[in-house]
C-alpha cells in the first residue's frame, strides 16, 4: 500500500478577529473656521463594551458625541473616518443619518430641556419609534412606548402615558429619555452626562438602571462625564480628553489608580474626598 502524504495541522488555529462595532479615525471638528474643537481623535468601541469619555467642560466630549449622530449644526466642519461594524460610513451622508436612532441612540444631559414641555411623554416616546419605522400604526407605537416606559421602571406607565414632563420628577424624566433612546433597540448608546442634574441618590438609581439595561441588551455604551467617580462605576475602559485631543486611554482601573498622563493625574487630584483639607484650594488642572 502506498504511503499516505503527511498532512500538517496547526495545533493552535488563529483566533477570528472581529472589527469593533464603531471606530472613528482622525476626527476633526471646527466651527466657523475657528480653532478646532476636536483635533484628530481616534476611538473604537467593541460590541457590548462601555467606554468612558472623561474630561473637563469644553474638552470636546459632547461635540464628539453629536458628530457620531450627525447632529452638529451646519456651521460645523467635520473631517475623518467613521466605520460601523467594519464598513466605512461617509460623514454627513444619508447612511450616517440612517444610523441615528436605529443603530446609535443618545441620552441627553438635561431631561427637562430635552423633553418637549407641551407634548405628553407617551407621544414623545412613541414618536421616537415612528421616526425610524413609519409603517407603525398609532396603536403599535403606543404599545411599544408603554413597554419601553415599563422597561425603565416608570410606575403605571399606561396610565401616565398622557402626562406631561413637568408631572414627573427629575429622575423619572431621565428614565423617560432612556426609554426614548432604547425603544428601537440600538446597538450603541451614547450617554452624555446623564446624571449631572440629579441628586446623589437618584444618580445611583439611574446608573444602576443603565448597567442593568446594558447587560440585558448587550449594549455598547459611550458614557460621557467629567465625574471620574461615576466613570469608575460604569466603564470598563476610559479615554481622557483635553483640549479636543485624547491624552490617555486604558482600562478603567488603571486610569483611575495609576494614570500616566499629567492631566489625568491632575483630574484625579482635583476630586475632593473625605480626607481633603478644606482649608486649602483644590488642585489645579494642568
Amino acid at each position: 500500500m502506498p504511503s499516505q502524504p503527511s498532512i500538517t495541522i496547526n495545533s493552535m488555529p488563529a483566533l477570528l478577529q472581529f472589527p469593533p462595532l464603531l471606530r472613528i479615525e482622525d476626527l476633526r471638528i471646527r466651527f466657523n473656521s475657528a480653532a478646532e474643537a476636536v483635533s484628530g481623535i481616534s476611538l473604537a468601541i467593541d460590541e457590548g463594551e462601555v467606554l468612558g469619555l472623561v474630561g473637563e467642560s469644553g474638552s470636546g466630549k459632547s461635540a464628539t458625541a453629536l458628530a457620531l449622530l450627525d447632529l452638529l449644526p451646519s456651521t460645523a466642519q467635520l473631517t475623518g473616518t467613521l466605520q460601523w461594524q467594519g464598513s466605512e460610513v461617509a460623514l454627513h451622508s444619508a447612511a450616517h443619518r440612517h444610523l441615528r436612532g436605529r443603530s446609535i441612540a443618545m441620552i441627553f444631559q438635561e431631561p427637562m430641556t430635552a423633553l418637549n414641555p407641551v407634548m405628553t411623554i407617551g407621544r414623545q416616546v412613541a414618536e421616537a419609534a415612528i421616526a425610524t419605522n413609519s409603517s407603525l400604526t398609532s396603536r403599535e407605537a403606543r404599545s411599544r412606548a408603554i413597554a419601553a416606559l415599563e422597561s425603565v421602571s416608570i410606575p403605571s406607565a399606561a396610565q401616565r402615558y398622557s402626562d406631561y414632563p413637568h408631572q414627573f420628577s427629575g429622575g423619572q424624566r431621565q428614565r423617560i429619555l432612556i426609554a426614548m433612546a432604547l425603544i428601537n433597540r440600538p446597538r450603541l448608546l451614547i450617554a452624555d452626562e446623564p446624571t449631572t442634574a440629579l441628586d446623589v441618590t437618584v444618580q445611583a438609581q439611574i446608573l444602576a438602571l443603565l448597567k442593568d439595561l446594558q447587560r440585558e441588551h448587550h449594549l455598547a455604551m459611550l458614557f460621557i462625564s467629567h465625574d471620574l467617580a461615576v466613570i469608575g462605576q460604569v466603564a470598563g475602559r476610559v479615554a481622557v480628553m483635553r483640549h479636543g485631543q485624547i491624552v490617555e486611554t486604558g482600562p478603567a482601573q488603571q486610569i483611575l489608580t495609576a494614570p500616566t498622563h499629567e492631566y489625568t493625574r491632575s483630574l484625579l487630584a482635583a476630586v475632593p474626598t473625605l480626607h481633603t483639607d478644606r482649608s486649602k484650594p483644590l488642585a489645579q488642572l494642568r
